[in-house]
């Protein structure tokens, strides 16, 4: 049967007490969710930070019971847990609380709210979804006993998954080992190779941002990036989309199919990704398109074992940040080429390892998670 979300849940969203208050926030013992507390875990346990019963009592802050759905809805839409005790949340999170007018098995609305398409609206950070676009979203919801079959297929899937998501680290950790066994420790320069500055290694340029007033700018066919969506060693596919308009006529650039992004930013400093196809990424990221002294696979690699090193340089009281000269004059250790093709090699033959599980993982969840829910999965 047919429900919007608002027939079926009273939807609660909760707040952050003022950090300007100690008494809110020291030697608290209540979980406070934010996103970031939000894994591929279906129950959340624990949280990073807690309230006190000050914070409950002065700023009403409301309780979100045990066994309750949550789910992120601004900045990151869609992650989803299950509380598995008396907690509270800040204000990107909302609670979907039961009224108990149908049946309700608390895992199925779980995996269901993940496979919800949700109705999204484009604000300057992105698309966005709110409260009154949750209450009117529609959900099939089946008898019971069925939710309970649909759980027990998803959970077992879901298994699987971890399994072959554990496989994939394993590869990455293989990469890891191969690369110290080749090339040493980058950091202490262990080989004693000569030293270089990353501005010698090829052409270096910053990203930028459209105007999000400019209607004709986005929703196009070239990719986008984000700082933030540097996760991969490949990059193909962007949340957001721009129009060759808005590259001829803002500070965005078109960089090229096989450059490298570099995010300079906070929290995505240092999140690397070679790009697939050309393609534009914003302010929050550098990119160079490395010379032939470079193969950029290796070069990726040897940065991301410098990380940590590069991020200590980082400057900045409220975020620490990187900038492009910053990164330009970075030194690193070089190595003759035809060893880093050996080594990209090398990483070419693991890394189809690592797609065809990928595609298995894909395919899999997809196909069981459309065949289980079938008709409550609404556009």
């Amino acid at each position: 049967m047919e429900y919007k979300l608002s027939d079926i849940f009273n939807l609660q969203m909760g707040k952050t007490p003022s950090r300007n208050n100690s008494d809110y926030w020291t030697e608290g013992k209540y979980d406070w969710i934010s996103i970031s507390d939000l894994s591929s875990e279906k129950y959340i346990n624990k949280t990073k930070e807690k309230i006190t019963d000050s914070a409950i009592e002065k700023t009403n802050i409301k309780i979100i019971p045990a066994n309750t759905v949550i789910m992120s809805f601004k900045l990151s839409i869609g992650k989803t847990a299950i509380t598995s005790h008396d907690m509270y949340s800040n204000e990107a999170i909302m609670a979907f609380i039961d009224k108990h007018k149908v049946e309700l098995n608390t895992d199925f609305i779980y995996y269901l709210l993940q496979s919800v398409k949700w109705n999204t609206n484009t604000a300057v950070k992105g698309k966005t979804i709110n409260k009154s676009i949750i209450s009117k979203t529609k959900v099939n919801i089946p008898d019971y006993q069925e939710q309970c079959k649909i759980v027990k297929v998803l959970d077992i899937v879901t298994k699987r998954l971890k399994f072959e998501q554990k496989e994939l680290i394993n590869l990455d950790e293989l990469i890891k080992a191969r690369f110290v066994e080749m090339f040493g420790d980058p950091v202490q320069n262990s080989l004693n190779k000569p030293m270089v500055k990353l501005e010698s290694l090829g052409n270096w340029k910053s990203g930028g941002t459209p105007a999000r007033s400019n209607p004709n700018f986005y929703n196009g066919n070239i990719n986008w990036f984000s700082a933030g969506e540097l996760n991969s060693l490949y990059l193909s596919k962007s949340k957001e989309k721009i129009t060759e308009e808005a590259v001829q006529k803002s500070s965005t650039k078109l960089f090229a199919k096989g450059s490298m992004l570099i995010g300079m930013y906070d929290t995505a400093a240092f999140k690397m990704g070679i790009l697939k196809e050309s393609s534009c990424a914003n302010q929050a990221c550098a990119n160079i398109k490395v010379n032939e002294k470079v193969n950029v696979v290796w070069l990726y690699y040897e940065l991301q074992a410098m990380k940590e090193y590069f991020l200590n340089q980082r400057h900045g009281v409220r975020q620490k940040n990187l900038t492009l000269k910053m990164i330009k004059k970075f030194e690193i250790p070089i190595f003759d080429l035809n060893l880093q093709n050996k080594f990209a090699n090398f990483v070419q033959q693991v890394d189809k390892s690592k797609f065809e599980n990928i595609v298995y993982l894909n395919k899999t969840l997809s196909s069981k998670i459309l065949s289980q829910l079938g008709d409550a999965i609404r556009d």
